[in-house]
């Protein structure tokens, strides 16, 4: 149960501060450790994406990467992003063509997204779609499931809660 209620944070309230300083300090460590460059616009990008649990644009976070001294040269965004989807750091959400953090770095898992309609806070939950029934269809046709991406979109708590209200 703790790791689902991790996966959620973007939905949840928690200590913000602890959460940003967790996820840089263990980038760090990580990119220390296998030998990979965090420069500081890959650190900053990453910090961006980890203090908004919303789905982020390249031209929002090139946006605020300029507010913070980092220029504005779409190629930084970009590179650094490509840094770090490639090495699990963070997740292209393909529906809006944004970025979030990921909720999980360093553990191979398949992330299924929710995503809120109104503020576009986004969640990361672990999923298993070969396993389920997509999988047994794929494995009827011969077909072996190498990626998938699963995203939904809804209301967050606090987007219902309004809407409720």
């Amino acid at each position: 149960m703790a790791t689902e209620n991790a996966a959620l944070v973007g939905f949840a309230q928690h200590d913000h501060a602890a959460c940003i300083k967790r996820a840089l300090a263990g980038a760090e460590a990580r990119c220390a450790t296998e030998g990979f460059r965090l420069t500081p616009a890959r650190r900053k990008v990453l910090e961006l994406l980890v203090q908004s649990h919303r789905a982020l644009g390249a031209y929002a976070i090139l946006d605020r990467l300029r507010d913070t001294g980092f220029g504005s040269q779409p190629p930084v965004a970009y590179r650094a992003l490509n840094f770090l989807v490639k090495h699990g750091f963070a997740h292209k959400i393909e529906r809006l063509n944004a970025f979030v953090a990921c909720a999980h770095p360093g553990i191979s898992h398949a992330p299924a997204f929710m995503i809120c309609r109104i503020c576009n806070a986004v969640a990361e939950a672990q999923s298993a779609p070969a396993e389920g029934g997509l999988g047994a269809t794929a494995r009827a046709a011969g077909f072996r499931i190498e990626k998938t991406v699963v995203e939904a979109e809804g209301l967050c708590p606090a987007c219902l809660e309004q809407a409720r209200g």
